[in-house]
């Protein structure tokens, strides 16, 4: 590759990254607090740990796990956790209710 050839393909990148609405690449993570409040988020929902688990996918063990500390939520989890902090009515408003 020539030195036109790569500072062009660095324009390109630029031009890419410049679609994006924040300017960060594609598929960037997002930005999570580094501590959940599970128990606060599931109040928020107004559920019971067992609706809270059945809505969320995981087992009622794993939301008492959370809630005591034993355990952190990883992955997926997180940004679930997060979005139902913001609107606690997210999964209802986007997958209907049961």
């Amino acid at each position: 590759m020539g030195g036109d050839d790569f500072d062009q393909l660095i324009a390109s990148l630029g031009e890419i990254l410049s679609f994006t609405d924040d300017g960060k690449a594609p598929g960037a993570s997002p930005k999570l607090p580094p501590l959940i409040d599970v128990a606060a988020i599931r109040r928020k929902t107004g559920l019971s740990q067992t609706a809270f688990a059945l809505q969320v996918g995981v087992a009622v063990g794993t939301i008492r796990n959370w809630e005591h500390g034993r355990r952190l939520p990883q992955g997926p989890a997180r940004i679930l956790l997060a979005l139902l902090d913001r609107n606690p009515k997210v999964i209802e408003d986007t997958l209907g209710a049961e």
